[in-house]
């Protein structure tokens, strides 16, 4: 717990003057956040530790005394889960979006609105995202933006003292405290909230003009156990390799998966970003887990086992994504740490005790989970099994796998191109090829992942931002997309 340790040491210091600014909190102490009743911060119950112990006995001793039957058990299970995992998104490519007749607010009706936008070491994304959220076409007498900045981050403070803030923005300074998590600085902006729905942005976010209208209209027109609206992510283009996988993976993700599960009734775990809520619906659930890394898929999961629903709607954010595997890996070990957090928590609460709880658990968290742990070891495995094979110092892969392979590939790539379609991007082959040889990635942040989830469960890896103006490409990108540069 060192690192945490040390994060907890640095998350006290003086302020520079900011205006429009509140200060969260009186007094420099670093308090530690109140952890929910069965959250994040106990990583596994006592029953869990016990069933994991009980299960890797269980399966050495079983190794040792019936090593080939142990060997083809798991190999079928992983096959059986695999097929499951990628068949789902086949059937979810197919799965339409749910009709809907818009049907918008008069302009008197309009709720009031909060936006909440945590940050930390933003300092040179700070103009172009205030630019952002001033596009947004939401009365001005009803809309408040709370910029969450952290009480050591004098940087990011700096920025936004520098910047004459639009009414209606105001900076406020979160008080030092542990962990230092972007779900606490939420639960300080939310106790200072004053819309009937909250919206959460992030430093990236470049959102629709009339995305905050479109899930007014939704709320109104829904009862009040519809909680939360998930708006899709869409990654703006870049060609390299990475860049280019992670807006497929997007695409699927935002435009075919949560559809889906929405249209099916399924909780499922929410974007980063974006995700629109009642503010009594998320005041009834305590707000944020503080001690989760992933707070976004957690909270979807407590609302759906108090009984409310999650739903989606179409105008977009655009974001950018990570260029390079060093800053991939931190936040994809980040997002797998939280998905683990996430799974732990409510494999022991009510979520699991239903049966639609039960499935949405295994298909959004336990499936992603072990194919990310195991993408990058079957792909070595494919490829020794394949060269000793030809060297005939082994036999060949079975079919079985092959086809397993093939099969999984086919049903990804029918789902990009489908999101393809749906996000109205051209129909490129070259993403949905190149989809396998990134799959094993998964494997390098997984490994991370799950020693941080020992070591270091709420340390918060930084993933950072630079303005879209810095990458000489985006210009023409955008140009194919009809988007101007924000």
């Amino acid at each position: 717990m060192a690192r945490e340790e040390r994060d907890q040491r640095r998350a006290s210091g003086t302020k520079p003057g900011v205006k429009h600014r509140i200060d969260g909190g009186e007094g420099g102490l670093v308090q530690a956040a109140a952890p929910l009743p069965d959250g994040a911060h106990r990583r596994l119950s006592r029953g869990q530790v016990a069933g994991l112990i009980v299960l890797s006995v269980l399966l050495l001793l079983l190794a040792t005394l019936r090593t080939h039957a142990t060997w083809e058990a798991l190999h079928l299970l992983f096959f059986v889960g695999f097929m499951g995992h990628s068949g789902v998104k086949l059937v979810a490519a197919f799965t339409p979006r749910a009709p809907r007749a818009e049907a918008w607010l008069p302009e008197e009706a309009l709720p009031a609105y909060t936006i909440i936008v945590p940050l930390y070491r933003e300092a040179a994304v700070a103009a172009e995202l205030v630019a952002n959220l001033t596009r947004l076409d939401y009365p001005r007498d009803r809309l408040q933006v709370l910029i969450a900045l952290e009480a050591n981050d004098h940087e990011t403070q700096a920025a936004f003292a520098a910047l004459d803030l639009p009414a209606g923005f105001q900076v406020l300074i979160a008080p030092p405290g542990s962990p230092q998590t972007k779900p606490r600085a939420c639960n300080v902006a939310l106790e200072r909230a004053r819309g009937d729905l909250v919206v959460i942005y992030d430093a990236e976010d470049a959102p629709h003009p009339g995305q905050l209208r479109e899930a007014a209209a939704r709320f109104a027109q829904d009862d009040a156990s519809l909680a939360c609206l998930q708006a899709p992510l869409r990654i703006e283009p870049d060609p390299r390799f990475l860049p280019d996988q992670f807006a497929l993976e997007y695409a699927v993700l935002f435009e075919v998966f949560l559809p889906a599960l929405a249209r099916w009734g399924l909780a499922f775990p929410l974007g980063g970003t974006s995700n629109h809520f009642r503010a009594d619906a998320l005041r009834a659930v305590e707000g944020w887990d503080p001690y989760n890394v992933t707070e976004d898929a957690d909270i979807g999961f407590r609302l759906a086992a108090r009984g409310y629903r999650l739903d989606v709607i179409t105008r977009p954010t655009f974001e950018t994504s990570p260029a390079t595997l060093r800053i991939w890996t931190p936040q994809r070990a980040r997002w797998i740490k939280g998905h683990l957090q996430t799974l732990a928590v409510h494999a022991r609460g009510p979520a699991v005790r239903t049966p639609r709880g039960a499935v949405a658990l295994v298909l959004t968290l336990a499936l992603p989970l072990a194919s990310s742990h195991l993408h990058g070891p079957l792909f070595i495995w494919l490829l020794l099994q394949s060269a000793g094979s030809r060297l005939d110092l082994w036999a060949a892969v079975p079919a079985m796998d092959w086809m397993l392979v093939f099969f999984g590939w086919t049903c990804i790539a029918i789902a990009g191109a489908e999101a393809q379609r749906r996000a109205g991007h051209r129909q490129r082959p070259l993403p949905l090829l190149g989809a396998i040889f990134y799959w094993p990635l998964q494997s390098l942040a997984a490994a991370k992942a799950l020693g941080q989830f020992i070591v270091a469960p709420f340390h918060w890896d930084k993933t950072p931002h630079t303005p879209r103006a810095a990458n000489p490409l985006l210009p023409r990108l955008l140009a194919r997309t009809g988007r101007a540069l924000p």
